[in-house]
């Protein structure tokens, strides 16, 4: 005889000890309309996943359309992305779910790449408050502004933005969300580079002469991107100041302060980043998903 006994009612028998027990129908009428609550609730979740006349019973005071509704709910639910903290709390502020999404996607905001940052401040300030006092902090002050450059730069465009194909179908203007990115990075990436300030106390205001070359530095490689593409303007700007650097240092005294630091640098870097700003402003229109560079991104959907 096999060990699989079962009752006349459908139920299993083990042991010689036989299970009587059902669900009452108005707990299942309860279950159905979402009203049964526990303990009685995890009773019947247990007793429905081993008794069939139980599902069967619930299946028959089920209304076939809301049951399906129901699971498609619950599929639905399930297969959503959970919001991060910082989503959730745009969402909350009052932006568009789909504009925080592509905004927190940015990989400039994502914890990698600010703890590399972090990191790499961390040891430059380091090394710049081993120098002796009274001179500048080249260093940080060289490294500084390049950072919210590459920040903006890796927040769009098919080649380095691994939520592009979801930018692309967004309903947003290509220049609104690349202020939006840009905005948010920026934020982010002049917060960390002050905070990094605010541990180079000997130096005082010299430690913030990394400001406008950083504005200045952003506003030119976006202008730039609108005709050279998302990888090749911001890599020209970062060699090209990279290149200033090495000339001033070549063609400045070792105690003296490299020119893109000195108030005539300053007034400069400034002049500049208005000037780019409004360049900027001008392409607007080819930030357009239309006019954007999009030969990876054409090449990938083509293969």
């Amino acid at each position: 005889m096999s060990d699989d006994r079962r009752t006349s009612d459908g139920n299993d028998m083990s042991g010689g000890s036989r299970t009587t027990w059902h669900v009452p129908q108005e707990d299942l009428l309860a279950y159905t309309q979402g009203e049964l609550t526990p303990p009685r609730l995890w009773s019947a979740d247990t007793h429905l996943a081993a008794c069939a006349r139980c599902r069967e019973t619930l299946a028959a005071l089920s209304d076939p359309v809301a049951l399906d509704a129901g699971w498609e709910r619950l599929d639905a639910e399930l297969d959503a992305p959970r919001p991060g903290p910082v989503e959730w709390l745009l969402v909350r502020l009052g932006v568009a779910d789909h504009t925080a999404r592509l905004l927190t996607a940015a990989p400039a905001l994502r914890r990698s790449w600010l703890g590399a940052i972090v990191a790499l401040l961390v040891m430059t300030v380091a090394a710049a408050n081993a120098v002796r006092a009274g001179a500048m902090p080249t260093l940080f002050l060289a490294l500084a502004p390049l950072l919210p450059l590459a920040g903006v730069a890796v927040s769009y465009g098919p080649a380095l933005d691994p939520t592009y194909e979801m930018a692309v179908v967004s309903p947003l203007h290509g220049f609104r969300l690349l202020m939006i990115r840009t905005v948010a990075v920026l934020t982010v990436g002049l917060g960390v580079n002050g905070l990094a300030t605010l541990a180079l106390p000997s130096y005082g205001l010299r430690a913030l002469a990394w400001l406008l070359p950083a504005l200045a530095l952003t506003a030119t490689g976006l202008a730039l991107t609108s005709r050279l593409g998302p990888v090749l303007a911001p890599s020209l700007v970062g060699g090209g100041w990279i290149a200033l650097l090495t000339v001033a240092r070549a063609t400045t005294e070792s105690d003296a302060t490299l020119a893109p630091f000195t108030a005539a640098g300053q007034g400069v870097s400034g002049a500049v980043a208005v000037l780019a700003a409004g360049l900027l402003y001008l392409a607007r229109d080819r930030f357009d998903v239309s006019h954007l560079p999009l030969t990876d991104f054409t090449d990938r959907n083509a293969a």
